[in-house]
């Protein structure tokens, strides 16, 4: 994360910003308005992503924020215009998505503090009435607006999402002498619960499974799995969530299983503000309007100011994956988009 923010920081300073890191990590370039008492409009989105993946996810955001700035370099602004690389945005090292919007916006728990080994990150903090608004641009990570034929669409609100981290234990046992009858194999079990997920009527994926001590000839005695749930009606995903536990704990009580069950992560649906939203179709034209069913960091800012998402077309919708990629014309025309919002934003100030 110091080397990506030190890179991209240079950027920053390059396009006549100021540069800092928080102390979340979370790296801020800052354009300063000359009006007394002005807010901050802020252009985001991540820096980290998920190991094994493109280079877009998260990024693309923040160097579309850098570029905006260098073509409003001579615009006298009524607000701060800051571009803001979050950190830690995919939860990868903690299981706590958002790390750093989270700390921006004063939403990190005792428990996400308890877990986390860097410390000092409450004083991220930023109280609420500084901020103006937030945008965020970001590649699609789905194939609707490949399908549409439009390089760019609106977003309308983001899918709730929980985070789970959950075990079976049983008993490790040889392969070869204990009867199938007899066993008490944690990943038999672990399979039925990612099998049920499938049938879960919602966006559910068990994405690690872990075998302790995995040999091809011992039943496995312990497996640790993750499970991702996400829809847009929040009803819909808890109650999916209620169904997939009890239905685990039943599958732990056939199998002679011990089960371990902890939501590490749950975030609400976030819808946008309509507002901020339709200055941004203002800008864009007409383009498609569509939920996100991936979680940004958008989601957080939206409890602290009115915030809006503009998504960038990527090829055949690929994400978290080496193959991810966006046309450099669709980042033409979403730059154009995040500019003219600005300058909107800035010609109904106040």
């Amino acid at each position: 994360m110091k080397h990506a923010n030190k890179l991209v920081g240079s950027w920053m300073c390059a396009a006549g910003m100021s540069v800092r890191e928080d102390a979340a990590f979370n790296l801020i370039g800052r354009v300063s308005s000359a009006e007394r008492g002005a807010k901050t409009l802020i252009i985001g989105s991540h820096l980290d992503t998920v190991r094994n993946a493109g280079k877009y996810d998260g990024p693309l955001g923040v160097l579309l924020g850098i570029a905006a700035v260098e073509r409003l370099r001579d615009e006298r602004l009524p607000f701060h215009l800051e571009v803001v690389g979050f950190s830690d945005e995919e939860g990868v090292k903690y299981q706590t998505t958002y790390l750093g919007s989270r700390a921006m916006c004063g939403l990190l728990t005792a428990k996400d503090l308890s877990r986390i080994r860097e410390k000092g990150l409450a004083r991220a903090k930023r109280p609420k009435r500084e901020l103006l608004a937030y945008l965020e641009a970001h590649i699609e990570q789905g194939p609707v607006l490949e399908h549409a034929g439009a390089p760019v669409g609106v977003v309308s609100a983001i899918a709730g999402q929980t985070r789970i981290r959950a075990a079976f234990t049983g008993r490790a046992a040889h392969a070869g002498t204990t009867p199938m009858n007899l066993r008490q194999d944690a990943l038999a079990g672990a399979a039925e619960v990612v099998l049920a997920a499938e049938r879960a009527g919602v966006m559910a994926t068990v994405g690690q499974c872990e075998v302790e001590g995995a040999a091809s000839n011992v039943v496995p005695g312990k497996v640790t799995f993750t499970l991702d749930v996400r829809d847009e009606r929040d009803t819909k995903r808890r109650s999916a969530v209620a169904g997939l536990r009890a239905f685990a704990a039943k599958v732990a009580r056939r199998r002679g299983l011990e089960l371990a069950w902890d939501i590490v992560q749950e975030t609400r649906t976030a819808a946008m503000d309509k507002k901020l939203a339709s200055v941004v179709r203002q800008a864009a034209g007409c383009v498609p309007v569509l939920p996100s069913g991936a979680g940004h960091d958008a989601a957080v800012m939206a409890k602290v100011c009115p915030s809006a998402m503009l998504f960038v077309r990527c090829q055949k919708g690929i994400s978290h994956h080496p193959d991810e990629s966006v046309n450099q014309r669709d980042v033409a025309v979403a730059l154009d988009v995040l500019t003219r919002t600005v300058l909107a934003l800035a010609r109904n100030h106040g």
